[in-house]
């Protein structure tokens, strides 16, 4: 407690090395975009929880202990959290300084130098394309919680695409997709590379090798999409719509980048955000060396590093594609509107900023890529007691009073009570300010990317069982995948339930029936036991085939270069400190190799990314045994096996190469045999002496800036038409020429749109719309539009209809 009250910034190192000093004394898509609605119109826009596959997940595979499997996807909405009220103070996030922490690997680049008419020239495209699977009546990926239910919409998901070209042999490309999804995943990946290998010969540069599909980690997107079961557990298994619209979105950015492939430059550049993430695990961090800590002036990385991509032969800008790492969790475990999270929202408010300006093409595209975000925070005030205490949590495992389920991260606006949603915006603002303030400086300046080479190359490993040389000349092992008991505690983003703590190393002191439970579901072996020491294993989930595997022990390996940039494609979530290592030791090799041809190497790492495969700690993190650690699957050796790989692999990205490393074992596929307790839509009705899309409850006659305009109307399930490229909301605004101009859709963060099942047997449900007007809305004349799709019964056809309310006006604040 005394340590608790001396720590005021948690993410500072030179605060964590006080609190050190402390402890060690102490011990295709089928629809294109409708014309008459535009998706890209936008203007005006202004705008702790539960965390990852812990809590729930737990619940259901203890529980599977003495049910059988299928009993128990029935029986997991039976567990219940206790109920946690949100408390919510302001306070600005800032910090001081300015210095980059990426020092060795990516120091600033001078934005002042000029890059020259007659630069490197490399293919260039990019695309964007509607992700957004069912928005109701699907549990939602991230936190884990089967109760989190999604019931609406604030923000809609999208897939970017990224393609880098060889301006000479057109084979040497390769894809970096950033989708607004939790991850990556096995099974959406498989999809990817199918669907692009149906398009035909013209698509046949892409494929194994050359496409990273990497996810923005946001907690607030539909679930049920993923290959392995453990995640699918809480979601009731698997929803072929969820998953197909990732697929088919992440198909059509790709082909709608390649179809804008031209020539253009490539400049990088980086800038210090210091005010949105910080470190959740500083007692974990902490047990790295000292020596390495002090290289590093914070706990986390603070800079965000942008690839830009320029058409050479008009010399705008066609999109930015940027690496940061925050986790996806400003929207809290009780919010149930679909987002893209923090990352979602600084992507569109700077393609809406770039949006019409004379030096950008016109569809901008805008990638906020993750980093390595393992023991990253949002929650940037630092993690606090929600017992009335008041008190910050304690240190070393994230506790109050002994328990878990108090301790929660707060945003910067956490005292509004909107389920994050404030939060969120803000922490995606920041982003989007940093972003843009780089983006400028860039416009005519920035460091060219340059050299020869656009190279890539992939390979699965397994890694239930590799052993190799570790740094310090012993052969060493990695493990079948399993999770240890902190898993089940969960983090300050999104604690978890009944007795489980981080910090929880050597023999668990949560309630021994869960020993029982854990050993009924499969007993780890004593080689199992040893391989994952000091993890205490709750889940031997490598181990577990039946009805089919609960998590990848075939891993993605996979590197990108163009000139001297290198990104690595993570599988997992890599901590602050693994992420330096690894990309210092691809910088490292890279140099002596010279691979970038005298050119310093500019390595950044994006993920998670192609699979999901948890969290990647360095070995001392993973020896506190604290979320992160116990979430990394295969053992204290696992971040050590991926450098060892990637560093082996590099020889293959040199120019002259035209081989690749052994394509390795091919995971399974499960998307035509996962399980799936999943309702359809059965029908829906209107209630009697109505009709879809009659208002139910109107506006009022005006309405000032800041206050918010609602209306219901009758509804029907929106998974009947997920209105892909198009909106389920909409505010109109009448034009002096007396035209209806739609001014406000899905995309816009103030534009909210909920259902709600009224009657389940007679199937009616209401959908409210609200806009929170902001402050600097146009005064003038209005309408909220709903457009919906409604299943008949019997023929189960899928009828389109509208609703519109009555016209209302926005004044000025002092008239009414």
């Amino acid at each position: 407690n005394a340590r608790q009250g001396k720590l005021k910034a948690v993410g500072e190192a030179s605060c964590l090395e006080k609190v050190a000093e402390k402890t060690e004394s102490t011990g295709s898509r089928k629809r294109e975009l409708r014309s008459t609605r535009p998706l890209f119109r936008r203007q005006d826009l202004d705008v702790h929880a539960y965390e990852h596959m812990a809590r729930f997940q737990i619940a259901a595979a203890l529980s599977a202990a003495t049910l059988v499997l299928l009993v128990t996807f029935q029986l997991i909405s039976h567990f219940d959290l206790p109920a946690l009220f949100f408390m919510h103070l302001t306070s600005d996030a800032s910090t001081i300084g300015a210095a980059s922490n990426q020092y060795p690997i990516n120091p600033p680049y001078d934005v002042g130098e000029g890059v020259a008419d007659d630069g490197i020239l490399y293919m260039v495209g990019v695309g964007k394309a509607d992700i957004t699977g069912p928005v109701v009546e699907i549990n939602m990926m991230g936190y884990a919680d089967p109760a989190q239910v999604g019931s609406g919409l604030r923000q809609r998901l999208y897939s970017r695409a990224f393609i880098v070209g060889d301006i000479v042999n057109s084979v040497d490309r390769f894809v970096y997709l950033v989708l607004d999804t939790q991850s990556g995943d096995t099974a959406v990946r498989y999809g990817i590379l199918k669907g692009l290998s149906e398009l035909g010969p013209e698509y046949a540069v892409y494929g194994q090798k050359n496409v990273a599909v990497t996810g923005t980690h946001s907690h607030s997107g539909p679930g049920a999409w993923l290959n392995y079961l453990l995640p699918q557990i809480t979601s009731k298994g698997f929803n072929k719509q969820s998953y197909q619209a990732i697929v088919d979105g992440a198909i059509l950015s790709i082909k709608r980048a390649h179809d804008s492939l031209r020539p253009g430059h490539l400049r990088v550049g980086s800038v210090d955000i210091h005010d949105s993430n910080i470190n959740r695990s500083p007692f974990a961090y902490l047990a790295n060396p000292p020596e390495e800590r002090r290289r590093y002036e914070y706990s986390v990385d603070k800079t965000m590093t942008m690839l830009k991509f320029q058409s050479a032969r008009s010399g705008k800008n066609l999109g930015v594609l940027t690496w940061f790492p925050v986790h996806g969790t400003s929207m809290l475990g009780n919010n149930t509107l679909i987002t893209g999270d923090n990352k979602g929202v600084a992507a569109i408010l700077l393609e809406q900023a770039v949006q019409g300006s004379e030096d950008a093409e016109e569809g901008f595209v805008a990638g906020f890529s993750q980093a390595n975000v393992g023991d990253t925070s949002p929650n940037v005030l630092g993690a606090y007691c929600e017992d009335g205490s008041g008190e910050m949590c304690n240190f070393e495992d994230s506790t109050c009073g002994g328990k878990n389920e108090p301790c929660h991260g707060r945003g910067p606006r956490f005292r509004e009570e909107d389920e994050g949603a404030s939060s969120c915006f803000e922490i995606g603002k920041r982003q989007f300010e940093g972003a843009k303030s780089l983006y400028d400086e860039m416009i005519e300046n920035g460091k060219p990317v340059q050299g020869s080479g656009v190279k890539s190359l992939h390979a699965f490993h397994n890694f239930s069982d590799f052993s190799f040389e570790h740094p310090n000349g012993s052969i060493v092992s990695t493990c079948p995948a399993a999770l240890g008991y902190s898993f089940a505690a969960g983090t300050t983003d999104g604690p978890g339930a009944f007795d489980f703590k981080q910090n929880n190393t050597g023999s668990p002191n949560a309630n021994p029936v869960w020993s029982v439970v854990s050993g009924f579901l499969h007993e780890p072996s004593e080689e199992q036991i040893a391989c994952h020491h000091s993890k205490p294993i709750l889940l031997d989930v490598g181990e577990i085939k039946n009805p089919y595997l609960w998590t990848p022990n075939i891993v993605d390996v996979q590197l990108l270069r163009v000139g001297q940039l290198i990104i690595i494609v993570s599988p997992g979530e890599a901590t602050t400190m693994a992420g330096r290592r690894w990309k210092e030791a691809i910088h490292s090799s890279a140099l002596a190799s010279s691979l970038t041809a005298g050119e310093d190497p500019i390595v950044v790492l994006g993920g998670p990314a192609n699979s999901y495969t948890h969290y990647i700690a360095t070995e001392e993190e993973y020896g506190i045994q604290r979320y992160e650690g116990a979430s990394t699957l295969y053992g204290p050796h696992t971040l050590n096996a991926h450098i060892n790989l990637t560093t082996s692999y590099l020889p293959y990205l040199e120019s002259s190469s035209t081989s690749s490393p052994p394509r390795g074992p091919e995971p399974p596929i499960y998307v035509n045999r996962s399980l799936s307790f999943i309702t359809s839509v059965a029908f829906d009705r209107a209630p009697f002496f109505k009709s879809f899309g009659d208002v139910l409850s109107d506006v009022e006659p005006s309405y000032p800036p800041g206050s918010m305009a609602s209306v219901k109307f009758v509804g029907a399930n929106p998974r009947n038409d997920l209105r892909l490229e198009d909106t389920y909301a909409a505010i109109e605004k009448l034009d002096g020429s007396g035209i209806w101009v739609q001014v406000r859709n899905d995309d816009d963060w103030s534009l909210i749109f909920r259902w709600r099942r009224t009657n389940s047997v007679l199937a009616t449900s209401e959908v409210e719309i609200t806009w929170e007007i902001e402050d600097n809305a146009e005064r003038g004349r209005y309408r909220i539009r709903y457009f919906g799709a409604s299943k008949t019964p019997i023929s189960g056809t899928i009828e389109q209809f509208e609703g519109v309310s009555s016209t209302f006006g926005v004044t000025s604040r002092e008239t009414r």
